[in-house]
């Protein structure tokens, strides 16, 4: 039962932010956002420019992908087990490396001289692919990290929201300085801004005290019997499982974000700097709405206002595919990242409550298959869609999946449907 208004303590929007390692932390994530969100737009617009075909922007997604989801479910049972510091810390400098490996690539005087054309993606796909790996040992111990850092349970939701918060603003500048440097300095000193940037992420992280491992609870499990927890949590929570699967098929199939290359250049004709806007747009929609739920959060029918965004998302896909007016796209766009923020704050939410401390590397490893692998594998399906359907006629059927995804979890997920709030 909630307290009454006039014995209910004030609200603090800022109360995470107080806590020194948690502000580190939110600082690493966002150099480390910053400088992949740089590198991705780069390195797409490096490979589409190569080959002029937008399977070959499906296929960065799909090989950072792949050994994401492979090893996810290892490294779940990894952060359960070893100190989650040390996994993060040797996951950045593997992420440094590919940076420094990225701007060796494009370099006039690097190994750039040994390929020219259509096979040069192939070295960049190999140094993807390794990203993709530190990846996905680094989400699981960083998810279960977080929660490490604050002294009090209480603080949780409001860390939640700055840490998409924080993560969304980041999403904005990383796009809008990307879009900005490849005319100007040109694709190797884009990846070298991008390297410095992880370089000074790394620095950062190191300086936040490590922690020990939760205790755990009952006997220690095997390797096999541990992965296999993870996933029986899930799917024995229908409140989780929801969620994750209405996040993680909007993502499959609302993944416009894919082809922004195609429409920025061949659409709406807007350039290098015009695909910058274009990538960016999402994000400030996503961190206007996380500011303002930083404020005023989700107290009542969470469940219902989840439908609701995603629902929102899809039909925004489904105008942003149809407009042939840059500003038009740009504010659908926007409105993708205002009803995806909706949706990122309540499934976080919900798994950090209700998943115990000492499992969250192993739910989180299970997250990471579902969403943060699905944006990869999403854009994947979009540049497969836009080779046989068209790069509008794809996207389009995304929105509507996106939409049919909704009804059906209205239709099944009781549960959420009438969920009240994210927490217990």
């Amino acid at each position: 039962m909630l307290p009454s208004a006039d014995s209910a303590p004030a609200h603090d929007p800022y109360a995470a932010l107080r806590v020194p390692d948690f502000r580190r932390l939110v600082s690493t994530r966002t150099l480390l956002t910053v400088a992949t969100r740089v590198q991705g737009l780069v390195v797409s617009w490096q490979i589409y420019h190569l080959t002029g075909d937008p399977l070959a922007l499906g296929l960065i997604g799909l090989s950072e992908a792949i050994p994401s989801i492979v090893v996810s479910l290892y490294a779940g049972y990894v952060a359960d087990t070893v100190r989650r510091k040390r996994i993060v810390t040797a996951a950045l400098l593997v992420l440094v490396l590919c940076a420094a490996a990225l701007a060796a690539l494009a370099s006039p005087y690097g190994i750039g001289l040994l390929a020219k054309g259509a096979l040069y993606t192939l070295p960049l796909y190999a140094v993807i692919f390794v990203s993709g790996l530190a990846r996905g040992f680094m989400g699981p111990a960083l998810f279960s990290f977080m929660p490490q850092l604050l002294p009090d349970r209480a603080l949780l939701p409001n860390a939640i929201t700055w840490n998409s918060t924080t993560y969304q603003a980041s999403a904005v500048l990383g796009p809008a300085l990307g879009g900005f440097l490849i005319e100007p300095l040109g694709v190797a000193w884009s990846y070298a801004v991008a390297l410095g940037l992880l370089l000074l992420g790394l620095v950062q992280f190191i300086r936040i005290a490590d922690r020990p491992l939760p205790p755990m609870e009952g006997e220690r499990l095997s390797l096999k019997d541990s992965v296999l927890s993870g996933l029986r949590f899930i799917f024995g929570n229908q409140l989780v499982l929801a969620a994750l699967s209405l996040d993680m098929f909007a993502v499959l199939f609302g993944g416009a974000v894919a082809l922004l290359p195609v429409f920025a250049s061949d659409i709406l004709k807007v350039g290098a700097r015009g695909f910058g806007q274009l990538e960016a747009a999402p994000a400030i929609g996503s961190v206007l709405m996380a500011i303002f739920l930083t404020y005023y959060p989700l107290k009542r029918k969470a469940g219902l206002k989840l439908l609701w965004a995603v629902a929102g998302f899809g039909l925004a896909t489904i105008g942003f595919a149809l407009s042939r007016n840059f500003f038009l796209s740009l504010f659908l766009l926007f409105l993708t990242g205002v009803f995806d923020s909706v949706s990122v704050i309540v499934r976080s939410t919900l798994i950090h409550v209700y998943t115990p401390e000492y499992m969250k590397g192993r739910v989180s490893a299970v997250n990471n298959i579902f969403i943060g692998s699905s944006n990869e594998i999403g854009a994947f399906e979009s540049g497969t869609a836009a080779r046989l359907l068209g790069t509008v006629r794809s996207v389009v059927f995304g929105g509507l999946m996106t939409l049919l995804v909704v009804a059906i979890t209205t239709w099944r997920a009781d549960k959420l449907r009438k969920l009240e709030s994210g927490t217990k």
